[in-house]
């Protein structure tokens, strides 16, 4: 089916429904680089208007990517609620920008209708947003997910401590984990990327970060980020697994470069599910995620690359993560190309995976090849705080040595949980009272040798 809008004298016409999201869509590189985007201005407006007056119902008409060669679809279409859908299924995109907008729209009603949304339809009416309609219409719809504490109730947000090391040396990652927990981070996890997929190496820290937890009681989830399939292994070995990681994306093929199927997601959700770790909930699944995945695989079928990026939510959502973390910086400036490109994709991210019903956290990052800098970093961040992210990342002076990329560190976690007013996981909360790191409001304490973590800490791994 195609699609026409007139402006002035020019009329524009869109193939299909995949064309006109592709034009509809904010400026990006990622989407210039494609050979998708709106060639001007106007053109971009023009898609924007046909978009709005789409019937919701045409998105479980007209797919995207076919049903018969992608197994995303396949999951889009056959776990769609019509019942769920029923309440809004009367609307045009455009009405339902509107509809989540109004006052009378609350989170009661955005969980109702969660299983009736698809990914298209998610991504089409965020590209009819302005940024403030992302957050207030983010604003509305937490997203409450539990293992060893609680993340995303209204009025918090936990930080993801990452020490990274570039040798995975032990010691220096301990050290950087102490560092994290004196600034009142890691509620969200302790998490590692590994310098190696070495099975070995990947249990020793695996070990390291649990004898870590268990000698200090601290109520927080471990995870390191390889690939689900040695994740698989170490837990057949019987290594103490907590969160279960993956990168994924919007369509099989660009799944399959990563080298999963929805079937290999499940046998690993099953897997974490048989080790029975968490204490107060069982969301187990950690995903990773970021505009520009399918096209760097070349594996976008002409779609433009945000409603890719919700497509994965979609995956997500399947498996009943903990966290989802949009890395929205980390790919480069030939998908995000600037400070103003990567502060939109975060918001949208955000926005589009909260509406789904996933517990969107958004890793706050550029590559120093990018035109941005870190005070595009200190306004995405501030922004996803009033949007009501679950969860951002902390790491020491916001520069991963490993990695070797810019995100936010344990300082800029203080600064917007201090001006915002935002609270850490409860259960987290009361252990670092306990342990003479905060006070009972939440504000960090004077460092000094008699605190519990740090007084044991020359016992535990040497550090001094």
């Amino acid at each position: 089916m195609s699609y026409t809008e007139t402006i002035g004298s020019r009329t524009y016409r869109f193939a299909d429904l995949k064309t006109l999201m592709a034009k509809a869509s904010p400026q990006r590189s990622g989407d210039q680089l494609a050979g998708v985007a709106a060639a001007s201005e106007e053109e971009r407006v023009a898609a924007r208007m046909a978009l709005a007056q789409v019937p919701l119902r045409t998105f479980l008409n007209e797919a995207l990517i076919p049903y018969e060669s992608d197994e995303v679809t396949r999951l889009v279409i056959d776990d769609h609620s019509p019942q769920a859908f029923a309440e809004i299924s009367h609307l045009t995109v455009g009405d339902f920008r509107n509809w989540l907008l109004s006052s009378t729209t609350d989170a009661d009603a955005l969980t109702r209708i969660t299983a009736g949304l698809t990914p298209e339809m998610v991504a089409a009416v965020s590209k009819l947003m302005r940024n403030q309609d992302l957050i207030a219409a983010a604003r509305k719809r937490p997203v409450i997910t539990r293992f060893r504490n609680t993340v995303g109730l209204p009025g918090r947000m936990s930080v993801r401590l990452q020490p990274n090391h570039p040798t995975d040396d032990v010691k220096g990652i301990a050290a950087s984990m102490l560092d994290g927990l004196m600034y009142g981070c890691g509620d969200a996890m302790i998490g590692i990327n590994p310098a190696s997929d070495n099975l070995a190496a990947i249990t020793r820290l695996l070990l390291m970060i649990d004898d870590f937890r268990l000698r200090y009681q601290v109520p927080t989830q471990s995870c390191v980020l390889t690939h689900v399939t040695n994740t698989i292994a170490a837990i057949e070995k019987g290594a103490p697994v907590d969160l279960v990681f993956q990168s994924i994306a919007g369509t099989e093929k660009a799944n399959a470069g990563f080298g999963i199927s929805l079937a290999l997601l499940q046998e690993a959700y099953d897997a974490g599910l048989s080790l029975k770790r968490g204490t107060v909930g069982n969301n187990l699944m950690y995903f990773e995620t970021g505009q520009g995945s399918a096209l760097s695989a070349d594996a976008h079928f002409g779609v433009d690359q945000q409603t890719c990026e919700v497509r994965a939510y979609a995956v997500a959502r399947k498996f009943n993560p903990f966290l989802v973390n949009t890395v929205v910086g980390f790919i480069g400036p030939e998908y995000l190309y600037d400070g103003k490109q990567i502060t939109r994709a975060g918001l949208e991210d955000h926005f589009c995976g909260k509406l789904l019903g996933v517990p969107m956290g958004c890793d706050i990052c550029y590559t120093n090849h990018a035109e941005a800098d870190q005070d595009d970093m200190d306004n995405l961040l501030t922004l996803l705080g009033v949007a009501g992210i679950n969860f951002i990342m902390g790491i020491p002076g916001a520069d991963d040595v490993m990695l070797n990329y810019q995100s936010t560190s344990f300082h800029d976690a203080l600064y917007v949980r201090e001006v915002l007013g935002l609270r850490r996981a409860p259960e987290f909360e009361e252990w670092l009272e306990s342990m003479q790191i905060t006070d009972a409001r939440g504000a960090l304490l004077s460092a000094s040798p008699q605190q519990p973590l740090l007084e044991g800490a020359n016992d535990w791994m040497g550090i001094a």
